[in-house]
């Protein structure tokens, strides 16, 4: 019998310690105090530029980043600006607001988290974002109550703003009245003409918050005239879009606002595929205005929505913390305008 010799199992590598402010000192050859205010941007502390470029290569030398937490302890609060990550498919227009409001919001010294709450509803939401002690909420959509705002402001949130369809108790609100959008939309239809009007419902999930008002919109906009709505549901799908085109001509429309202009992307190309002629047999209007619109044959007449400027928001978010006492504002933030192309 042979014996195998034991094999010792083999070494990891020692783990480096993690370094700390103190480390940074000794290596740039200043105070910890100085590291702090050097790494934490302190401006009420006029520290000299050789000095920062030194304290700076410390850091990067070591690997040293500052600790978050300990930070918000001292100041009693974090710089976290907690948001919502989407629940629902965003297009071009939202994404490059939020963009630029994280970009504001960074330039202020705020970190932006984007946080996931798929699964929860209600006040559990609110309660999820207080776990993390934000220092202030920006909640597109309709995603806080009264008691939510409540119960993050009971955990330290200095500001809550919502950018929903209504004035929300206790927070900052920035209205979205996407009636306006329908509107528009099917005002616009009526001086070109048209009487039987389809409107695109989407049929993915979440779109409602924004489908039902503009339908709203349409309804309001027909009151009074001899014109007729039609609701028309529809995936964001090829094979749904052709359904549709297929039965088009047994519907009598002669019109069509298609929810926004990607979903009017997608009927145009099916109606076409059908033999349809836009704007002869039927107008076509979108919404929000995307530079892919422009590059159709012909041209889409849409909706144009101007949001506000993330850099007024993300001032709105630092005033609000600076002042938590203050008032909560609420004011109207959407500006629409129809852009006429071929299309109608």
């Amino acid at each position: 019998m042979v014996q195998i010799p034991k094999q010792s199992a083999p070494s990891l590598p020692a783990q480096r310690p993690v370094p700390t402010s103190a480390d940074v000192a000794r290596l740039a050859g200043v105070s910890r105090a100085t590291v702090s205010y050097v790494l934490n941007n302190t401006s009420a502390v006029r520290i000299s530029e050789p000095t920062r470029r030194r304290v700076h290569a410390a850091a990067k030398e070591l690997g040293y980043v500052p600790h978050a937490a300990a930070r918000s302890l001292r100041a009693g609060h974090s710089r976290m600006v907690l948001m919502p990550a989407p629940t629902v498919p965003v297009n071009p227009l939202y994404s490059g607001f939020f963009n630029e409001l994280q970009w504001a919001l960074s330039r202020l010294d705020y970190t932006v988290v984007q946080y996931g709450s798929v699964g929860l509803s209600g006040d559990d939401i609110a309660r999820a974002w207080a776990e993390l002690r934000p220092v202030a909420v920006v909640a597109p959509g309709a995603w806080l109550g009264p008691e939510g705002v409540a119960v993050l402001k009971r955990s330290g949130a200095r500001a809550v703003v919502t950018l929903s369809p209504e004035a929300v108790e206790g927070a900052h609100t920035l209205i979205l009245d996407h009636r306006g959008v329908g509107e528009n939309a099917i005002a616009h239809l009526l001086t070109r003409g048209r009487r039987r009007i389809g409107v695109v419902m989407p049929q993915e999930s979440g779109l409602s918050a924004f489908s039902k008002p503009r339908l709203e919109g349409c309804h309001r906009a027909v009151q009074g005239t001899d014109a007729s709505l039609t609701e028309l549901p529809l995936a964001y799908e090829e094979e749904a879009a052709a359904a549709l085109a297929a039965r088009w001509r047994s519907l009598d429309l002669d019109a069509v606002f298609a929810y926004n202009d990607e979903y009017a992307m997608l009927l145009m190309r099916a109606l076409q595929d059908e033999g349809l002629r836009i704007p002869e047999d039927l107008s076509v209007v979108g919404a929000d205005d995307l530079m892919l619109g422009r590059l159709l044959r012909p041209r889409l007449t849409t909706v144009h929505i101007q949001l506000p400027a993330g850099r007024d928001l993300a001032e709105l978010v630092d005033r609000a913390v600076r002042e938590p006492g203050v008032i909560p504002e609420t004011r109207g933030v959407l500006s629409l305008r129809v852009v006429h192309r071929e299309s109608s």
